[in-house]
């Protein structure tokens, strides 16, 4: 399987007057040079711009083309990247507004709303509008959306993977948020018939929300509240969703120092906690549907901002493997102590011992 990278500026609706750089990194038919449908899309949402650090580390890991082409590194050579950043900047602060209707000038969430489903209707309207660009730039004219050919010899519909670094996660807490309130719709377990059900990209916001099985975040982290998702209701939601016939749903938490050991927003840390115990909670009830990993990077580094951005580099996605796969866990401070976790997978349970 060959690619195509670039990065493209695309408005999320043809309207809208600002536009997103998002750099991609797609599958194509080594014979026909047509795009190809992936085994499934990885979507990566970024944070805040860091610019004049003179630091060769930062700088590299915030290349749009760059990380695109980590985030294959890591799901291999079988699927779609499309590493998004926001449209609006007030000066390094990123606005998510296409994605989340409630913020503050900073780009900083109220409480999370799923009315009108603004981040997977919006996600769906970029992630389609960047395929039409792509295949101009590949073919020099339109296409359908439909592929021409598939990557892995079957018909089956991408799986979609979502990640969020730093305040890209906001963007996961309202995708999150609006799947708890989602209906599962008729055709989440119908057999895929035929090529002519299956897009590149998915086509709908019923189409990307029943497709989502991997949910990544990626050190996030506000200066506000609001970095992770703390309301019981979605996620018991979610476990309900999953106990009415909705695919598996993975819940990857990955932080460094900077962000979980951080004291002076000590809410990070605790919002963390009460996310995974919510989601733990769920686990039962889900009949295990709901899979729940936490993994703690770089434990005895001083905090950093290059640690920050290296993550990316270092991402784990073994953790989202199939049974089997062994998975070495750092130590979480926060669980020190507690007797909790600090790594949850399907095959083994590391306790952190006491520092």
């Amino acid at each position: 399987m060959e690619r195509w990278s670039g990065v493209l500026r695309v408005p999320v609706h043809p309207t809208s007057r600002t536009f997103h750089r998002v750099g991609a990194s797609l599958c194509i038919s080594p014979e026909t040079k047509t795009l190809c449908v992936p085994v499934a899309n990885a979507i990566f949402f970024c944070g805040d711009r860091v610019d004049g650090t003179g630091n060769p580390v930062i700088e590299r890991l915030s290349n749009l083309q760059k990380l695109s082409e980590i985030v294959v590194s890591k799901f291999g050579s079988l699927i779609n990247a499309w590493v998004i950043e926001a449209s609006v900047f007030n000066g390094p602060f990123a606005v998510y507004k296409d994605f989340i209707l409630s913020l503050n000038q900073y780009g900083e969430p109220r409480p999370y709303d799923p009315m009108g489903f603004p981040a997977s209707t919006s996600t769906v309207s970029l992630l389609s509008n960047c395929l039409e660009e792509a295949k101009k730039i590949i073919l020099g004219t339109q296409v359908d959306s439909k592929s021409g050919c598939t990557s892995t010899g079957s018909f089956s519909r991408p799986k979609t993977f979502i990640l969020g670094f730093s305040k890209g996660g906001t963007v996961l807490n309202q995708i999150v948020t609006e799947l708890g309130f989602s209906d599962i719709g008729s055709n989440v377990n119908s057999p895929d018939v035929g090529s002519e059900n299956i897009y590149i990209v998915p086509k709908t916001k019923e189409d990307l929300l029943n497709s989502i099985s991997d949910i990544h975040y990626v050190d996030v982290g506000l200066n506000t509240a609001g970095a992770y998702l703390t309301n019981h209701d979605v996620f018991e939601r979610i476990s309900k969703r999953l106990m009415q016939g909705a695919p598996q749903l993975r819940f990857i938490l990955h932080g460094t120092p900077r962000q979980w050991s951080d004291k002076r927003r000590d809410w990070i840390r605790n919002e963390k906690d009460k996310m995974l115990h919510l989601l733990e909670s769920e686990v039962p009830k889900s009949l295990g549907k709901i899979k729940v990993f936490s993994r703690y990077y770089f434990a005895d580094m001083p905090p950093s901002m290059q640690m920050h951005f290296e993550i990316i580099e270092s991402l784990d996605t073994r953790l989202t493997r199939p049974l089997g796969t062994e998975v070495a866990a750092a130590c979480d401070p926060s669980t020190v102590g507690s007797g909790r976790w600090s790594l949850l997978c399907e095959t083994s349970l590391t306790l952190c011992p006491p520092l």
